[in-house]
């Protein structure tokens, strides 16, 4: 059995915890009450609001366009939702990288406005004052370093980050910034098993994996992704445990074919 299984509440100190004890961290993204009550009950340790909210939730085709109000919405709407989870929430693209005081005042409303416990932001040492910033008035800072979506375009591609030597020796380099500067955990994201392990045995913080190998110290995967929602996106790191598009895409073809029949409602489904 889970080692914080009987925890009530989920938190950053927790999440340490588990780290130190080698027990593996849970996440997943959520953005809206019912999906958030599910996963909770499914025992997740940590759930995302992600801006990957953009792709799935609005159909953009980055998560550039999405805004720090709608974030907080889809924040509200997770937390309403949680009773145990540790609750993180994305800042949104150009609402932290321009300057420090612009940060903070992002942070202070996704946690005043929105309910989240904790934020995550994309980057290492460029936006270093932003986050020492953040965590001085006392907000928890998850990272993210390797593939960090909201570049995209300078990136120009979603393959496999740090492969080269430089690249992977600045992620090193980030990543024991991230823990320097007092963050309490760091996402990577699509870069080697190998040089993820390296980085989960150099700091000693969590990290949490996505497309990053088995030997980090957490997993996340997008929700819609992980139970099939998602036709059209197979990564190599994607595990799907549910094929709920065909379930569902079949359930409301059966309802349209009942009702087109007038076998739905019948007397027994009438007052």
């Amino acid at each position: 059995m889970s080692v914080h299984s009987e925890i009530k509440r989920v938190t950053t100190e927790t999440l340490r915890k588990m780290k130190f004890d080698k027990e593996k961290i849970t996440m997943l993204t959520a953005y809206d009450f019912t999906t958030a009550k599910m996963v909770d009950a499914g025992g997740i340790d940590a759930v995302l609001i992600g801006d990957s909210a953009a792709n799935v939730m609005a159909g953009f085709e980055t998560t550039l366009p999405i805004t720090l109000d709608q974030m907080i919405y889809h924040t509200q709407s997770v937390v309403r939702g949680i009773s145990r989870a540790l609750v993180v929430a994305d800042l949104p693209f150009g609402t932290y990288q321009s300057n420090p005081d612009k940060a903070l005042e992002s942070a202070v409303r996704m946690m005043k406005e929105g309910g989240a416990h904790a934020v995550k932001i994309e980057g290492g040492k460029e936006i270093s004052k932003s986050i020492k910033k953040m965590i001085n008035a006392g907000i928890p800072v998850m990272g993210h370093l390797g593939l960090t979506p909201q570049s995209i375009y300078q990136f120009g591609t979603y393959k496999v980050r740090a492969k080269e030597e430089a690249e992977a020796e600045k992620l090193v380099s980030d990543a024991q910034l991230l823990e320097e500067l007092g963050c309490f955990s760091v996402v990577l994201e699509k870069i080697p098993a190998d040089l993820a392990k390296k980085v989960s045995e150099s700091i000693s913080i969590p990290t949490i994996g996505i497309g990053a190998g088995p030997h980090c110290d957490g997993q996340v995967l997008v929700y819609h992704d992980m139970v099939g929602m998602n036709q059209g996106f197979s990564p190599k790191f994607l595990r799907r445990y549910l094929d709920l598009y065909t379930e569902i895409t079949g359930a409301v073809s059966q309802y349209v074919k009942d009702v087109k029949n007038a076998d739905f409602p019948n007397e027994n489904e009438s007052y």
